[in-house]
């Protein structure tokens, strides 16, 4: 920018001043941009160090990652199109169904403004468990590229004998987008497989955004050992066996790595937990955690919730039940380092995984015998918070079938005690139903919605949530209840979405500052006109430009305002 300097002192110091100004302004969008982005969501940009990054939900008009940030707040902020007072059966619907060839686990993710196939399209990624996955222009539809997963003379896995995922398994975890990788952009994808001998496979890929070609000599076979004697072990390291395990957890792109985590089929052993490092340039594993290494079980899929993760690096996430060593070092952490049904928060210092703090239940063996455990459940990273003292806190919640919720301080998240629970907050069976999906955040809110029970509201005062509902949605939910997402424009127009796994499946909106108003659902309007396939368990609406597009068993329904 330059002030020509071609007029006189007045002028030019006008000029200057204007100048300046606009330098300022541009400094903040920056700025904004970049904490909104919660500092990974957009790729490997490293995030500066100190709190949580707000809540700032999609970036750049974009859903690059589950939930939408690497908090996992579930919130879109830029929406401009979709209103409480436009989203109604009158003005609102089902604008068509796309069609796929498998079941969509994972929740589909949009990139504006692409180029393929020298047009310019608003880009749906939508993989499914048949192996594929697809690129369809967002706004009609159209499909713009497809590719499989599959090598030659491979086939998707067969379910195991397990109802979770069934009945293929390819993928289905919500991939990660970074828009600035590879040559136009990549989507980091993980699929499994069987070969024509009967073994397992899973794999990373890293597929180009604009082809859906594979890119950095991808994919690459997952393999992992790490030292341990428990399931699973020999020679002193447990081992990672491919058949056993299925990537359910959403990716998480973090400071130019990779992160997969793993469940297994249904509570078929032997199985640990395992959580791994992928670097995002080259695919190369770069670290590896497991999380009951002299124990069994303990594995994380937390209904498909993506790991979250703060501005420091640090990873969060719901241990299923598993062994925990309830014989403590002197540190408080579990002697044989087995951490089972526990709330965790995992250093990626270095790129290096070590769990730096814990919580764990004193009930916890109780827990564990019952399948009672945390893990169905996701994490979510809260903003900075200002408790009744003046103090800035840095808290996460997470809840899983106990119906409890669970509010833990990042920064000294209480362990273990035999005797009683040292934790920030616990509100012991508030949620009235277990929770099998993950919370959202707005506005100072934090939302769930636990099976069997209505959606709920818990409002957020002094660093501390309400010890009831400050509001419920007048319909309950049933298994596995419902993952809410948010869409509004800043702080106005909030709207809580949430998918019923019914038959036919049913597309819920409710006012974030009430949720007894409901706006809107898909049964409202007359002869099945926004019917739009059967439903399925564990999905996450994503609202982005107008539009909401909803995972079903062979499709994605796709919702917007109707022409008049």
């Amino acid at each position: 920018m330059s002030n020509r300097g071609s007029e006189t002192l007045r002028k030019n110091l006008k000029l200057e001043t204007v100048c300046a100004s606009v330098m300022l302004l541009l400094t903040l969008t920056v700025a904004v941009y970049l904490l909104s982005c919660g500092g990974t969501s957009s790729g490997g940009t490293k995030t500066p160090p100190g709190g949580t990054p707000p809540p700032g939900g999609t970036p750049n008009n974009s859903v690059l990652t589950y939930h939408n940030d690497v908090a996992r707040t579930g919130q879109n902020l830029s929406e401009t199109i979709l209103t409480t007072t436009n989203v109604n059966s009158s003005s609102f619907g089902n604008l068509f169904v796309i069609s796929v060839d498998g079941k969509v686990d994972a929740q589909p993710l949009y990139l504006p403004n692409l180029t393929v196939s020298g047009q310019t399209h608003n880009v749906l990624f939508v993989p499914t468990e048949h192996g594929s996955v697809y690129g369809f222009d967002a706004d009609t539809g159209t499909k713009l590229w497809q590719v499989s997963t599959l090598p030659s003379g491979e086939s998707t896995s067969d379910d195991h004998g397990c109802g979770q995922i069934t009945p293929e398994i390819g993928v289905t975890s919500t991939p990660v987008i970074d828009p600035k990788a590879g040559s136009h952009g990549t989507i980091y994808v993980v699929a499994m497989s069987k070969d024509g001998s009967g073994t397992y496979h899973q794999r990373l890929h890293a597929l180009d955004v604009t082809t859906g070609g594979e890119e950095f000599s991808g994919p690459k076979e997952i393999q992992a050992s790490y030292p341990g004697t428990g399931a699973n072990s020999s020679g002193g390291n447990v081992v990672f066996d491919p058949s056993q395990y299925a990537e359910r957890a959403g990716l998480l792109l973090l400071n130019g790595t990779v992160y997969l985590a793993w469940t297994s089929h249904c509570d078929a052993g032997p199985y640990t937990g395992w959580i791994m490092g992928y670097d995002q340039n080259t695919l190369a594993q770069t670290t590896v955690l497991n999380l009951t290494p002299n124990g069994s079980e303990g594995s994380i899929w937390m209904a498909g919730a993506g790991p979250a993760a703060d501005a420091n690096g640090n990873i969060y996430a719901l241990d299923a039940n598993g062994v925990f060593d309830s014989t403590l070092n002197g540190s408080g952490f579990p002697s044989q380092g087995d951490f089972g049904n526990a709330f965790l928060k995992i250093s990626t210092a270095g790129t290096k995984l070590a769990v730096a703090d814990y919580f764990e239940m004193s009930n916890q063996q109780s827990e564990n015998d019952s399948d009672t455990d945390l893990g169905s459940g996701g994490a979510l990273v809260l903003p900075d918070l200002i408790d009744g003292s003046g103090n800035t806190r840095h808290l996460a919640v997470g809840a899983g079938k106990d119906s409890n919720l669970y509010v833990v301080d990042r920064d000294n998240m209480g362990k273990f005690n035999s005797g009683g629970d040292n934790i920030y907050q616990q509100l012991p069976g508030v949620l009235g139903g277990g929770v099998w999906s993950m919370p959202a955040y707005f506005n100072n809110t934090v939302y769930y919605g636990p099976q069997g029970n209505n959606l709920m509201a818990f409002s957020i005062s002094s660093a501390k949530l309400s010890t009831s509902p400050s509001s419920q949605s007048g319909n309950a939910f049933g298994y596995p209840g419902a993952t809410p997402s948010i869409s509004a424009n800043g702080s106005s127009n909030g709207i809580v979405w949430a998918a019923e796994n019914s038959d036919p499946a049913t597309l819920h909106a409710y006012d974030a500052t009430n949720l007894a108003k409901e706006l809107y659902n898909s049964n409202q309007a007359s002869n099945g006109r926004d019917q739009f396939g059967s439903g399925n368990k564990f999905i996450t609406p994503t609202i982005i430009n107008g539009k909401v597009y909803v995972g079903t068993t062979n499709g994605v329904g796709v919702f917007g305002l109707l022409s008049k």
